[in-house]
C-alpha cells in the first residue's frame, strides 16, 4: 500500500515559521495530486493548499495565499508546506492526503490520507 507520513509540526509564535513535510512510501508513477488540509480543534476541515506533480501547478486558500507555499520534491516523494508568518489562527492538525490518478488539480479524489501534525501558534 501507500502511506503518507506527516512532520515537522510545533509550536511556534506568531510572526514565526514552520516547514510541515509529508512523506510517501509505496510505489507510484504516475500524475498524481496532494494537498494538505488543516483541522483546529472543534471546527471543520480545511482544504490549504494542492498541486499536481506533472507541473506543479498549485492553488491555496485565501486564508493563506501569500504566507504558504506548497512544494513537491518528486524524486523523494516528499510533500511540503512552508508556513511564514503564521497567526494564531493557524493552529491546527495538518494533514496530507493524495489523489494518485488526478489529471489536474480541479478535479481530484482524496483517496490516501496522512495522520497528521499538530501546529500550534501563540499570539
Amino acid at each position: 500500500g501507500i502511506d503518507l507520513v506527516e512532520s515537522g509540526g510545533g509550536a511556534v509564535q506568531a510572526g514565526g515559521s514552520l516547514r510541515l513535510s509529508c512523506a510517501g512510501s509505496g510505489y507510484y508513477d504516475n500524475d498524481y495530486c496532494m494537498a494538505w488540509f488543516r483541522q483546529p480543534a472543534g471546527a471543520g476541515r480545511e482544504e490549504v493548499a494542492r498541486i499536481f506533480s506533472r507541473d506543479g501547478a498549485a492553488d491555496y486558500s485565501d486564508s493563506v495565499k501569500g504566507r504558504f507555499t506548497i512544494s513537491l520534491d518528486k524524486a523523494n516523494r516528499i510533500l511540503y508546506l512552508q508556513m511564514n508568518n503564521l497567526q494564531a489562527e493557524d493552529s491546527a492538525m495538518y494533514r496530507c492526503a493524495a489523489d494518485f490518478g488526478c489529471l489536474g488539480i480541479v478535479d481530484v479524489r482524496w483517496d490516501y490520507w496522512g495522520q497528521g501534525t499538530q501546529v500550534n501558534v501563540s499570539s
